[in-house]
Formats: C-alpha cells, structure tokens, sequence
C-alpha cells in the first residue's frame, strides 16, 4: 500500500509537471503575438485544460492496456516509469526544450516493463487488434504517429497559412491583425482543450494500471469497504475520481505556467504574429483533437512545433531558426530512449536493494 501512495504521488507529480511543462503547447503562439499577456495566457489555457481533460478517456485506455502485457507490470514498474518521465520532463524544462511528455511516460513505461520481465522484449505489445478489430499497440499508436504527425503539423501549418495568406491578400494589416487578435483567443483555447484532452489522459492511464495491478495482486484486499474505489477489477477502466483528480491537476500545473519554454516556442523559433499564432494553434488542436478521439497518444509538443515550423515557413524557409529547431529534434529523438533507460536501470536498481518486494 505504500508503495502505491508513492505511485500515486508520482503520477499526480508528473501530471502537475507536465502541466507548467506544456503550457507553451497552448500559449507560446498568443503570448509572443501580444495578443494576451502571459499571467491571463497561462489562466485562459489552464481552464480549457481542465475541460479538455474531462472529456473522455480513449486515450488513457490505450495507456492502461494496450501497450505492454500486464503481467510485466506491478506497482514498482509503475512508480520507475514515472520517476523516469519526471527526471526528463524536469531536464528538458531546465533547457527550455519542448520535449514530449507523452513519449517520456511511454518510454518510462516500456524500459520499466522490460526490467520487472528480466530483459524480455516480448512484454511490449508491439502491434495487434483489439475486440472491435482496430489496431492497438506501440507501432500503430505511438511509434507511426511519432514520425507521421510532425509531418502533418509542418505541412497542415504551411497549408493553412498559405490559405490564410491568399484570402488576406487585399486586406490591411489593420484588419488582419485585429481580427485575428481575436480569433486567436478561440484557437489557444482550442489547443488548450486538445492539450488537456490527449495529455492529461496519460497520467489518468498510469494511474489505472496501477490501481488494476494493485487489485490483481491483493494490494487493496484488506482496506475498509469506504475505500473500495480504489479497486479496479477490469482491465482498461478509467475511474471517474482519476479523471477529476487529473483535470484538476494538469490545470493547477498549467496555472503554475512555462515561460522557460514559451520563450523557445513562441519566440526563438520563428516571429509570430496573430494571424500565424491563428494558423499555427488551429492546424495542431484539429490534429491532436482527432487523434484523442481515437485514442492515439499524441505528443502535443511536436504537433505545434511543426505547426509553428510550417507557418513560419510560408514567410521564407530562413524565417525559421533551423538551429533552435535542431536542439528541439534532438530532444524529440532521445526522449523515448533515456526515459526507457532511466526506468529500466531504476527498477534494477531498485529491485536490487529489495525495494517492492
């Protein structure tokens, strides 16, 4: 039980970190624009965090059950894969590099699992079908999106601002900004719902393995029957107080704000004005809220990066500041590998000094 507490903790921790970690996710592009200041920026973000992340749960079943066997996971698999993610994600924050929250938990989770195993890969759910007949596992929902939907985001970006741009083209500059200072209120709200509907999932995920894995392994056996909420007989079952408890969670993180990465997002990349911002927060909350509604867990730090790439684009390639761009690919490339291997070392480590048994 107590090294549930401490899981618990970890992923309420990790949440709250992905929160002020991601913040730039919704609001790089309205802060840099001047279209709000950055304190009413991060408050209008969290509150569609908080909504997003209350509506609905696919995501966080592909979390709890559809990336690796069960059987390789128990409550310190659990706890390393999130002590990994938090590591990074603090790293990253550090260097003002929007790396994924979404890949370093999946990483985490993986080099975990592979560890309680003792070494066997075959405990990651590679590619498979569900009931329903759709493809679930790491290659259709992590690793293809991983590679595919920063394309789509550099080229849905450079797509719609091109539109934008020729629609525009007898407008004022009077006009436009001023109507797309508006507009880019509804969009960074928009990004904030996509963002708290995918990202706040994850955690909602974990914490529903643990407690599946917790029940399986008679953890919760003998609690009084007030606390019989913790007890998760099926497989994949999403509690309503997990969803609450991270929705307001993730919101509180998202309060607690970002500018580390905001400066990096929405001011080293590529100069922004509200129209781009406009471009840049509609193409990635379109991507992210499709891929939520199939439950594909998306990083939602690359989506808008691309998004931002692309737009930035359209003025001239050399608008984008390739070198800052090049320390965020890098940071995308290594999040899964050093988060699988601080997990995996940690739970050895652990397991080593009799922890969890």
């Amino acid at each position: 039980m107590t090294l549930f507490l401490l899981v618990l903790f970890a992923a309420l921790a990790f949440e709250y970190i992905n929160g002020f970690h991601d913040t730039a996710n919704a609001i790089a592009t309205v802060v840099s624009t001047k279209v709000l200041t950055p304190r009413a920026a991060v408050l209008w973000a969290a509150f569609w965090n908080l909504v997003g992340a209350l509506a609905g749960t696919a995501v966080a079943k592909t979390i709890s059950g559809g990336l690796v066997d069960s059987s390789a996971v128990n409550m310190l698999t659990v706890f390393c894969a999130l002590t990994g993610a938090i590591v990074w994600n603090i790293f990253t924050w550090w260097l003002g590099l929007p790396s994924s929250s979404s890949h370093a938990l999946i990483g985490g989770l993986c080099g975990a699992a592979i560890a309680t195993a003792q070494g066997n890969w075959g405990v990651l759910i590679w590619s498979t079908t569900d009931a329903k007949g759709a493809a679930v596992g790491l290659w259709p929902k992590v690793i293809l999106p991983m590679f595919t939907s920063p394309l789509v985001g550099l080229l849905g970006g450079f797509l719609v601002m091109s539109l934008l741009t020729l629609a525009l083209r007898k407008a004022t500059p009077r006009f436009v900004n001023l109507f797309f200072g508006k507009a880019q209120l509804v969009s960074a709200g928009f990004m904030g719902y996509g963002h708290g509907r995918n990202d706040a999932q994850k955690t909602m995920g974990i914490i529903a393995l643990a407690l599946f894995t917790g029940t399986s392994q008679g953890v919760f056996k003998d609690l009084p029957e007030w606390a019989s909420f913790l007890r998760v007989e099926k497989f994949g079952t999403i509690p309503m107080w997990v969803v609450v408890t991270c929705a307001i969670t993730m919101a509180a993180g998202t309060a607690a704000g970002g500018y580390r990465i905001i400066r990096t997002m929405g001011h080293k990349m590529v100069k922004l004005q509200p129209v781009h911002g406009f471009a840049a927060e509609t193409t990635a909350a379109v991507i992210i809220d499709g891929a939520s509604h199939i439950g594909i867990p998306l990083s939602t730090t690359h989506i808008i990066s691309t998004s931002i790439m692309g737009v930035g684009a359209t003025k001239r390639l050399s608008a984008v500041k390739w070198g800052v761009v090049q320390r965020i690919l890098w940071a995308w490339v290594l999040t899964v590998p050093v988060t699988a291997f601080l997990a995996y070392w940690l739970e050895r480590i652990l397991v080593a000094a009799g922890a969890g048994s």
